[in-house]
């Protein structure tokens, strides 16, 4: 049976910590998602796609066995990241002792977590691409109108440049523009904490399906 070993990370200290700590700690596990994803998501689908194409040829048995092995580790990398933001321990998964040779790359490839940590790797990137995607906007997106006021000369004013509130009020009154835009930024930061935790709940929610070893 594989190893485990739970990290201990106390529960009140991330559950229960002040709002603003705990939303910079959702909100950097969602926009540092995307970039682990799409390294991991790369090595899943490349070494998967290599080692079943050559099955035949006898060398895709050992390039399946070293893909689930980098995907355990990359998995593991994913479960301290849930952990540290969510504070509920997800247990690292260590390889046992399978061997060399065909005896041991079998044996590696007949295990059933690391095939779970695969899938993981390849299911969870669309989805961290949805939510670095809407957690970066809603933020920033959220600045950028509350400040609109500030920067808003610097857009096109030609006779054909039209803006959301004068399509919405049939108005080109410039305060209505500011006044307009400023409220979207103020209801985008107020509603950025629910937000930010719905999508990082959404997120350690398939993680935590994915890469709990059933078998422990």
């Amino acid at each position: 049976m594989t190893e485990t070993a739970s990290l201990t990370v106390p529960h009140a200290s991330t559950e229960t910590g002040p709002v603003g700590h705990r939303f910079r700690r959702e909100l950097g596990y969602l926009l540092s998602g995307l970039p682990l994803g799409a390294a991991a998501f790369t090595v899943a689908v490349t070494g998967f796609t290599l080692g079943v194409s050559t099955l035949l040829v006898y060398v895709g048995l050992p390039v399946l066995a070293g893909t689930l092995r980098a995907a355990r580790a990359l998995a593991n990398t994913e479960r301290r990241r849930v952990t540290a933001v969510t504070g509920r321990p997800l247990p690292l998964q260590h390889p046992r002792q399978a061997g060399t040779g065909w005896a041991g790359w079998l044996r590696a490839v007949r295990e059933p977590q690391p095939w779970r940590d695969l899938a993981h790797l390849v299911v969870a990137f669309p989805l961290q691409v949805i939510t670095f995607s809407v957690a970066l906007t809603w933020t920033l997106g959220g600045v950028g109108e509350l400040l609109y006021g500030t920067w808003s000369w610097s857009l096109p004013q030609g006779p054909d440049d039209q803006g959301l509130a004068e399509l919405i009020f049939d108005t080109s009154s410039r305060a209505v523009d500011i006044g307009f835009n400023t409220a979207v930024g103020v209801v985008m930061l107020a509603t950025a904490v629910p937000v930010v935790r719905g999508l990082a709940a959404m997120q350690t929610r398939l993680a935590r399906s994915l890469l709990t070893d059933r078998a422990a």
